[in-house]
């Protein structure tokens, strides 16, 4: 990273700090996978000595940079010199807590690494914000609630459609932002399952982007209205090919667990169309639309969750 004043060209009086090792460092792809192959782990050795946090796959996040004033001397993160002023000298990074100039922030590296001091919350907090905070795959409260409903909810009749009692839920909604991944959401706890279901869908349903991103949404939409099934998942395949790494992960986890709801729904009477109605407003929303658009939107997004719930291991 250059020291060089970024200021320079517009005559900036600078003031040097010795360039200091930064913590922020760009990441090189937006997707990094642990090979599983033979060439990737030549060795049971190697296998077996594999950390946990190596198989989480590295995720691309944008910093949250807002304009921020400091208390005493201080030098921008990314270029090393004075950043002048009483008031708003910079911005700063609500997610990671990285300090640069406004000018410098234009150039910043996507490697937002998000700190959980800055992170106070699982509910309403941007999804690829929190798996990189938690150092996970997916969101905890993702992989809690359907691991839970797994075990015990399956055969339960109206899975996902039946809703739990509104109090409880958001009982679990609270437990997750104070306790984090050390919630119990066990039948001690939350005797009924849909409680359970209905806090998952609150985590979908809170997100400021939705699952399939406000930047995906008129592909999909565009996905569902091609009448040839063949090429539909054409267009589907390419749609979720515009997803944040963060989200399609998700995604595709949420589709295999839906996959396997439609595995029973001889007792719990939920098909893929059930299922799509269920969730195709909560996965997904267009910003700004008005009442009749967005009415006529809810066919459409029930086709896109059905699709993708059918079609799950040919489409991920």
């Amino acid at each position: 990273m250059t020291i060089n004043p970024i200021y320079e060209h517009v005559g900036y009086t600078t003031l040097n700090q010795e360039p200091t090792l930064k913590k922020h460092l760009p990441l090189t792809c937006k997707l990094k996978r642990v090979a599983t192959g033979p060439e990737g782990l030549t060795s049971l050795v190697r296998r077996a000595t594999l950390r946990e946090s190596d198989l989480t796959p590295k995720y691309e996040k944008v910093h949250n940079f807002k304009v921020h004033t400091f208390r005493g001397p201080h030098w921008c993160e990314y270029c090393a010199n004075f950043m002048w002023g009483l008031i708003a000298q910079g911005v700063k990074c609500a997610d990671c807590g990285l300090n640069v100039h406004k000018q410098c922030s234009k150039v910043v590296p996507n490697d937002c690494q998000p700190d959980l001091r800055h992170v106070k919350k699982v509910y309403s907090c941007d999804l690829t914000t929190l798996v990189k905070a938690h150092n996970t795959k997916r969101p905890m409260v993702v992989d809690m609630c359907i691991q839970e409903i797994e075990a015990r909810g399956l055969q339960s009749e109206g899975l996902y459609r039946i809703s739990g009692f509104s109090e409880l839920v958001e009982d679990v909604k609270l437990a997750f932002d104070r306790d984090g991944e050390k919630v119990d959401i066990s039948s001690n706890v939350y005797e009924d399952i849909n409680i359970i279901t209905g806090a998952l869908k609150l985590y979908f349903r809170e997100l400021p982007i939705p699952l399939i991103t406000y930047d995906a949404y008129p592909h999909f939409m565009e996905s569902a209205k091609v009448t040839d099934p063949e090429k539909r998942l054409e267009s589907l395949h390419e749609a979720l090919k515009l997803l944040p790494p963060a989200h399609c992960e998700t995604l595709r986890y949420l589709m295999a667990h839906l996959k396997r709801v439609t595995d029973y729904e001889k007792d719990n009477l939920m098909t893929s169309e059930n299922l799509g109605i269920v969730f195709g407003p909560t996965l997904m929303r267009a910003p700004d639309l008005d009442a009749m658009t967005a009415l006529n939107d809810i066919r459409y997004q029930r086709l896109v969750v059905e699709t993708l719930i059918t079609n799950e291991d040919v489409l991920f």
